[in-house]
């Protein structure tokens, strides 16, 4: 199957869902291929037939840009150069959980979530250790004799109590011995904490030179500023007094920047995120939802009113 194939069935497997899907982003650098959002859940997808071309520097810019939206990042793929990705099982790469479009599928359309994950040493599931210890006690089962019909130490068993993960064999065992089901699902759309946990989110990058001027004047006016390398747009705005976020892109205008606000726009309606796009000169104010500022006009701006002011009217404002 193609990469533009896969993008079309995964979008359309995210519509049956019941997402809304924003348009693809086809431009290059990316760091995802779509953002979606079902209720209050968002995701950021990308989209590969081979998950080993996700690489650390994509996987801490999705992980990035999935805080500053209030979104989970993921991935959804069909192989790794070695195998084909098992259907029921979570994959992880640089922090980012990886989905067959199968698993996918479940997850999303039928409402099962995936029960095992892949990390190294082979495949896990999450043991419920509440329900673990009360069926060993209502079986009148000691810590060491429980260890014993499973072949590990009397500790495991004990952390496997305090809700330690285990093994999908000693699972199995667990389940044959006590019947009935021990394990919980893998938190996906939670963001995968013990993964995020373990590896913080990565700090973010400088701003390009030519962008620094029009990032500085956004810092002037009160947004805690995240400069991109791979998004379609070059930065997100935080305003934590108001809860405002700003999808920023700067260019000339051209062809390229009016399909990046068109780009920015969609990403701003699922995302609840106002967009705006700086250029040179420009003899429109929006693109679609995407505020289109003149440079000059921008770098008059001393106070957030007079930036609201500016905004004011030009494309159609996201409510956060």
């Amino acid at each position: 199957m193609s990469r533009s194939a896969l993008i079309e069935n995964v979008t359309a497997m995210l519509g049956d869902a019941g997402f809304t899907v924003s348009d693809r982003c086809a431009t290059r650098p990316k760091s995802f291929d779509v953002a979606a959002r079902r209720g209050d859940n968002v995701v950021l997808v990308k989209i590969l037939g081979n998950i080993d071309a996700f690489d650390g520097e994509t996987g801490a810019e999705m992980r990035r840009i999935g805080s500053y939206l209030q979104a989970t990042p993921m991935v959804i793929g069909l192989r790794t150069r070695d195998e084909e990705l098992k259907p029921g099982v979570v994959y992880f790469r640089h922090g980012v959980p990886v989905l067959s479009p199968d698993t996918a599928m479940d997850f999303f359309v039928e409402g099962v979530p995936p029960l095992i994950y892949a990390a190294p040493g082979g495949l896990y599931v999450n043991i419920d250790g509440d329900v673990l210890a009360d069926r060993r006690k209502n079986e009148e089962l000691s810590l060491g004799q429980l260890a014993n019909e499973l072949g590990v130490s009397r500790r495991t068993v004990s952390k496997y109590e305090d809700g330690m993960n285990a093994s999908i064999e000693v699972a199995m065992a667990l389940e044959e011995l006590f019947g009935g089901d021990l394990t919980a699902p893998v938190s996906v759309m939670d963001g995968a904490e013990e993964v995020r946990d373990a590896d913080p989110t990565p700090e973010d990058p400088e701003a390009a030179p030519e962008d620094v001027p029009v990032l500085s004047v956004l810092a002037r006016v009160g947004f805690e500023v995240h400069p991109t390398l791979r998004a379609p747009f070059k930065a997100v705005g935080e305003d934590l007094s108001r809860a405002d976020r700003l999808l920023t892109g700067h260019s000339a205008f051209t062809e390229a920047a009016v399909k990046r606000a068109r780009i920015m726009s969609s990403l701003g309606e699922v995302t609840h995120t106002r967009a705006v796009y700086v250029v040179d000169e420009a003899s429109r104010e929006s693109i679609d939802g995407t505020a289109i500022v003149e440079r000059e006009e921008l770098e008059d701006v001393e106070e957030a009113e007079e930036f609201r002011d500016l905004l004011a009217g030009r494309g159609d404002p996201q409510e956060a």
